[in-house]
């Protein structure tokens, strides 16, 4: 590995080769503001609030993009540096709505973060004041809403669209003052190719892309008298919603998410996690039956709505390949407003259900026509983890000093298989879990999937080796439907996460979502699972006993009826 020297802020820096002016200050410990760099992203250098100066050419350089030199000495502080810094931020915001206090992205916005460190204030602004943008907003899909006027152009939406998840739905258009980010033709996000994961949303450092929030839908449902709220927590939540109130990334805080939400007016909680068990016994017997009836291998998965809805707009002739089992949210839903309200005694149309998610993908789920088994809309409402947060935060509170709370009875009964849900590789080793010890009798080996990109295993069951994939991102979910489509997998399962590294990583989770707080979460997660009393979702006790008194058997009349779906080409 040969390595460079160069002085940053006069301090001597030794750095890989290929290093970038920002990279190499950060490992030295000198922070530079930026706004379109994001780690996970290819470099794009647009906005130029990172610059610094050569001090041996006096000129400019933007640190995110230009690599580091030898012998080069850089100001990250100098007055000319400062003053393009300031300069740049103000052209910004001189275009840029100022409804800061009602805005989604309020305390957790980059530009207004900068704004204050830079010691920006709004005469500076005023001078160049001018015409504004006054475009339409997009709001008609039930997952996400677009702001246009406030797009500061860093092309992270486009980036994070073309080259983590493939589908390239956003693109720059227009010139001058006139350029914009749209969708093809101009066309709402609701009638284009979205997957509805959210990423954009997770990745745009302002508010010009943010959930469509059901918020105030809630809050009126636990305002009403006649109706019976019951809330699901996705395994994700447990480690994240910690991050809102600034406890440790990964710190495992379910029994205070339990109590926030009691205190918030909801009259039943529950884990998701509890339908993810109900999910491996319906998915798991379904793949027994294809390796059985060897059809439609490989098996692929279908918890996640992000990746359901891709398959359906750009894989239609692999929808049989598809697990017809529904999401564990849906089958939730479902089930509350059947098994539940026979044994609660309640009208299923005076229960409203809401499922806490770490997904924007959801809402546009819980709405799907396909999705009313009950004879009801199943999902009522779905709040992303900001949105659970920002609740939190209104009803004034104090949630880092919670009492620790439980989960609710019947449907009470979690298992570390269902917690492992959150994050990718979960659910295959959830469901091999049970699949190879229903039929043979012995444990599963820990696979060890990681949370990375596509990753491969084999497992042996009953004298055959089974291969799987897990894989995050859309973009990577391609190369590998690409060989199925042309009849070159060799594999028999194949788990797809839309979002990179699973629920983790989801579109609603907290603000910033790095690789490290994914890992971090990761591994939250992992510790539940570890410590849980009941690690096989074929072994939860709850569930046992909804197949006794209430649905019959896996796969069978009923459990078809509520607990399975079915796609459409689109």
């Amino acid at each position: 590995m040969s390595t460079i020297t160069l002085t940053i802020d006069d301090q001597v820096v030794e750095v890989e080769a290929g290093t970038t002016i920002l990279e190499a200050a950060r490992q030295a410990g000198v922070e530079i503001p930026t706004l379109c760099y994001h780690p996970d992203l290819s470099l794009h250098g647009s906005c130029r609030v990172c610059v610094v100066e050569d001090l041996s050419s006096h000129r400019l350089l933007a640190s995110c993009a230009v690599p580091a030199g030898e012998g080069m000495k850089i100001s990250t502080r100098s007055a000319k540096a400062r003053k393009a810094r300031k300069m740049n931020i103000e052209l910004l915001l001189a275009n840029h709505p100022a409804d800061c206090l009602g805005c989604d992205r309020s305390g957790s916005c980059e530009l207004q973060e900068l704004t204050y460190n830079l010691g920006i204030t709004r005469e500076s602004v005023d001078r160049f004041a001018g015409e504004r943008r006054s475009l339409p907003l997009d709001t008609q899909g039930a997952a996400l809403k677009r702001d246009p006027n406030k797009c500061i152009l860093c092309g992270r939406c486009v980036r994070v669209c073309e080259e983590i998840q493939g589908l390239g739905a956003l693109e720059f258009s227009g010139r001058g003052f006139d350029s914009i980010v749209t969708t093809a033709f101009d066309l709402p996000q609701s009638e284009i190719n979205c997957a509805k994961c959210g990423q954009c949303a997770a990745v745009c450092p302002v508010g010009a892309i943010t959930e469509v929030s059901s918020i105030a839908k809630v809050w009126a449902a636990l305002a009403d008298p006649d109706k019976h709220v019951v809330v699901q927590t996705a395994p994700s939540i447990q480690v994240s919603i910690g991050d809102e109130f600034g406890l440790e990334p990964g710190a495992v805080i379910t029994g205070k998410l339990i109590a926030a939400l009691r205190r918030l007016g909801f009259h039943k909680v529950f884990s998701t996690e509890f339908s993810a068990d109900l999910t491996i016994l319906e998915e798991g017997n379904e793949f027994i039956s294809r390796i059985k009836g060897n059809k439609n291998l490989p098996h692929i998965t279908s918890c996640c709505p992000g990746w359901v809805k891709y398959a359906e707009q750009n894989y239609p002739d692999l929808l049989n390949h598809l697990s017809t089992a529904k999401s564990p949210q849906q089958m939730f839903s479902t089930i509350v407003k059947t098994y539940y309200a026979e044994q609660a005694e309640i009208a299923p149309e005076n229960i409203f259900t809401v499922s806490i998610m770490p997904c924007t993908a959801k809402k546009f789920e819980a709405a799907r026509e396909e999705h009313r088994d009950s004879g009801f809309q199943d999902t009522d409402a779905v709040l992303t983890t900001r949105e659970l947060a920002r609740m939190i935060k209104e009803a004034g509170i104090d949630f880092v000093n919670l009492p620790e709370d439980s989960y609710d009875q019947l449907m009470g009964e979690t298992t570390g298989a269902a917690t492992i849900f959150g994050t990718t590789g979960g659910v295959t080793e959830a469901a091999l879990r049970t699949v190879k010890e229903v039929l043979t009798g012995e444990p599963l080996e820990k696979l060890n999937l990681g949370i990375m990109g596509v990753r491969e295993a084999e497992v042996e069951i009953t004298g055959r080796t089974y291969k799987v994939a897990v894989v995050s991102g859309l973009a990577n979910a391609a190369q590998v439907l690409d060989q199925v489509r042309a009849g070159e997998s060799e594999y028999d399962w194949i788990e797809v996460m839309a979002c990179p590294h699973g629920c983790v990583g989801g579109g609603g989770q907290p603000i910033p979502t790095t690789l490290e707080v994914k890992k971090k979460r990761a591994q939250g997660l992992a510790s539940i699972d570890q410590s849980n009393a009941i690690r096989k979702s074929h072994e939860n006790p709850d569930v046992l006993r909804l197949y006794e008194q209430y649905l019959g058997e896996p796969l069978g009349g009923k459990s078809h009826h509520l607990l399975h779906t079915s796609y459409r080409v689109r």
